[in-house]
């Protein structure tokens, strides 16, 4: 999907979660609020009862903040650029870099510890993950390789490339 309410739903349920745990999560999300004006106007309680078993409350009350952020400030319209959509609530660089590739075919590269994984392997780079350095190289690389693609093809890849060699 293009749709930046299911993918933004898809990238919070997913943040310390397994895809086939969030699955069913998901689906229930979806299927109960079908837009984001549904999930701002629900209350607190029956969100938080849906994510009973995902743990992590925190996320789901953000969600119920951020959709109702969207609603009132942008009119149920979700934020297009990547610097707006940092500024919403349980919405860090990578969900950021998801929705705005996947959705608005921004070319922002998703990068996490698989898209990390697969960077340092392919390019042989040995130095600690942790560095500042490392860390900005390998934004620089991904940046670069996100160029003239598709961002939402590209960025999937990635992250399939990612589920894969983990082991999944």
């Amino acid at each position: 999907t293009h749709d930046p309410y299911k993918i933004w739903l898809s990238e919070i349920i997913l943040q310390q979660t397994r895809v086939d745990q969030g699955m069913d999560y998901y689906r229930k999300f979806v299927d109960k609020y079908k837009t984001i004006q549904e999930l701002a106007s629900a209350p607190e309680d029956e969100i938080l009862k849906m994510w009973q078993g995902l743990g992590y409350y925190s996320r789901a009350r953000n969600m119920h903040h951020t959709a109702k952020e969207i609603v009132e400030k942008y009119a149920g319209t979700f934020p297009s650029e990547y610097q707006d959509l940092l500024k919403l609530k349980g919405i860090g660089p990578y969900s950021a870099a998801a929705i705005a590739s996947i959705a608005f075919e921004k070319p922002h590269p998703a990068i996490d510890g698989n898209v990390i994984r697969i960077i340092t392997r392919i390019y042989g780079i040995a130095t600690p993950v942790e560095d500042s350095k490392t860390t900005k190289l390998i934004k620089e690389i991904v940046t670069g390789l996100i160029q003239n693609q598709k961002p939402s093809v590209f960025n999937q890849a990635m992250m399939e490339c990612g589920y894969i060699s983990d082991g999944q």
